[in-house]
């Protein structure tokens, strides 16, 4: 990043959750071509919690767009956020390229929440950051950058 740099110009959105009250169940984002970039960071962001709902999310890895291989990567998984610990909160994983098993050919990435028990309100974005090429693009979603 330069100091006459926007931030939406070297960190890209690259993969969303949209904002959904997702039941007990797994929801995750596309797979994510990571090579693009050195590091990604994924937020998540949860609501209201159901009651007795418990929230887990994580990174995983595979060597195509299709999912093959898939696996998770090693220590980009939260800490269960339960519903006791109270509603709005969020959390962040970061991640570097050398984090992927990159010798194994992986290098896409998806982000993974998990909603244990009762539907609970989760959001959750992947961005991209220190881009190989300049300008970044972000996702088909993005509608204005300002």
């Amino acid at each position: 990043m330069y100091a006459n740099q926007r931030v939406s110009e070297g960190l890209a959105l690259i993969g969303t959750i949209d904002p959904v009250s997702q039941a007990a169940g797994t929801v995750t984002t596309s797979w994510l071509d990571q090579s693009q970039y050195l590091v990604l960071m994924a937020l998540v962001a949860i609501g209201a919690f159901g009651a007795s709902a418990t929230v887990d999310a994580k990174l995983q890895q595979a060597t195509d767009s299709a999912g093959t291989g898939a696996k998770d990567v090693t220590g980009k998984a939260v800490t269960q956020l339960v519903a006791g610990g109270g509603n709005n909160r969020q959390v962040l994983i970061n991640m570097k390229e050398a984090d992927l098993d990159t010798e194994g050919g992986f290098r896409y990435v998806r982000l993974s929440i998990t909603v244990g028990t009762a539907a609970t309100l989760v959001f959750g974005a992947v961005f991209g950051g220190i881009p190989r090429f300049m300008p970044v693009t972000h996702q088909a979603g993005v509608a204005q950058v300002v």
